[in-house]
């Protein structure tokens, strides 16, 4: 059966995912900080779904263990799924440095090592698949967040890199960018109700994307409009902008 590494598995995207993929067939192994999360999400999916679900210990922050991570699951691997991510708190890490660096090291360069460790693997297989989470916030920088906007848009840069580095070998490569999605994320903001979708939602389109060999998905899919508009608005009235 495939086998799929989740990392970030207790994410809101990443548990809407990991049910539908057990229900498409796969095997999983849930991969993230809280151990007690991942058991327990783990003997939910057998018991709905019966398939195999391993659970191992994963932080982004911890890259010296990421080889040690990949070395036990490499042999079984056939995909990685990254739905890691940190939003953080802008006002505060606009003048703490630890805290910027774990908003910039969770979302992009502590992701970097495993990646790059299934890249090499699935490159020599020559057959493979790395989905990477990103988000429209990288498309872009905003006031209010562009700390979080470009680490999503180095980590976007990378996945398109990898992409077009292991094409030639058959190893498929997607960047998901999603817009509002529901979770603790944007509960408590002030944002525009109509915008914001379920996981389930963006779970369905990865699913889809996947089949079809996207390479890079907006969901929902109106997000592509919106951030076309949002990246050619000229840096003048950009500013102006609520951001």
């Amino acid at each position: 059966m495939p086998y799929m590494l989740i990392l970030g598995a207790t994410s809101e995207i990443a548990r809407a995912c990991i049910l539908r993929f057990a229900h498409e067939g796969w095997d999983l192994c849930l991969a993230g900080r809280r151990m007690d999360a991942l058991h327990a999400l783990a003997q939910e999916l057998q018991s709905k779904t019966g398939r195999t679900v391993d659970c191992v210990e994963f932080d982004a922050l911890d890259s010296i263990r990421h080889a040690e991570l990949w070395a036990s699951v490499k042999d079984r691997a056939d995909a990685v799924f990254c739905a890691v991510g940190l939003l953080g708190d802008q006002m505060v890490a606009r003048h703490d440095e630890e805290a910027a660096d774990r908003i910039l090291r969770a979302n992009f360069t502590g992701l970097v090592p495993l990646l790059s460790l299934a890249a090499d693997t699935f490159e020599q297989r020559r057959r493979g698949l790395i989905i990477g989470i990103s988000s429209v916030a990288g498309d872009r920088g905003r006031g209010s967040n562009y700390l979080y906007g470009s680490a999503k848009a180095g980590f976007t840069a990378f996945l398109s890199g990898l992409r077009a580095r292991l094409a030639p070998s058959g190893v498929h490569v997607l960047t998901v960018k999603p817009g509002l999605i529901s979770s603790p994320m944007v509960e408590g903001r002030d944002l525009p109700r109509i915008l914001i979708a379920s996981p389930e939602t963006a779970a369905r389109d990865i699913s889809k994307a996947i089949r079809q060999g996207r390479n890079i998905l907006y969901t929902p899919w109106y997000w592509r409009g919106i951030m076309f508009a949002v990246k050619h608005l000229p840096e003048r009235l950009f500013m102006r902008l609520k951001s």
